[in-house]
């Protein structure tokens, strides 16, 4: 077995990006405090054609080099927003009619497993601070809270790793199955 060369790839290019098809998925990032968990999202949701990142509160923009470390350039790639508050993203996503799932472990959590995306809906996953997990003001205005089953001995994921097993189960749900 050989590993294919980026010419074999066939990548498109930024602006080819830009104007193809979204995964009709935006990403909120509740006071996200390093800058690498930033540039992992931008990575992640460049790599699965999201919509949107919304960068809140204490969480990082573009440009910034600690960011483009982990992002290689899918700053460029991924249209972001930086929003003061969470809760106001929220409200602008809910008003678009984006239904609003928190990743994070509570009452009533839905296991990732067990929740199946509607087809032609629009979500917006809303992934909390690396130490105090998504605020409890946002909480009160989520429509759903998923939560990723563990079995070893940690209480959490890193941010940028439940990005991505969270979105990869979003995509292969509603494009593979």
């Amino acid at each position: 077995m050989q590993k294919l060369s980026m010419d074999q790839l066939q990548r498109a290019d930024v602006e080819t990006f830009k104007n193809q098809e979204k995964t009709a998925i935006t990403l909120v990032l509740d006071n996200v405090r390093s800058m690498h968990n930033v540039g992992s999202a931008f990575r992640t949701a460049d790599g699965f054609a999201i919509e949107k990142i919304f960068l809140c509160g204490i969480t990082a923009t573009p440009p910034h080099r600690e960011i483009e470390k982990t992002a290689l350039g899918a700053t460029q790639s991924i249209p972001w927003e930086h929003v003061k508050e969470t809760t106001e993203a929220i409200s602008t996503l809910k008003e678009q009619g984006y239904t609003i799932i928190a990743i994070e472990q509570a009452e009533d959590s839905i296991l990732l497993q067990d929740f199946v995306p509607a087809k032609d809906a629009k979500y917006a996953l809303v992934f909390g601070n690396e130490v105090n997990g998504v605020d409890e003001e946002v909480m009160q205005q989520i429509d759903h809270c998923i939560e990723i089953p563990q079995f070893g001995t940690k209480h959490s994921f890193n941010v940028s790793v439940t990005i991505g097993i969270v979105t990869w189960d979003f995509i292969q749900k509603s494009k593979f199955c």
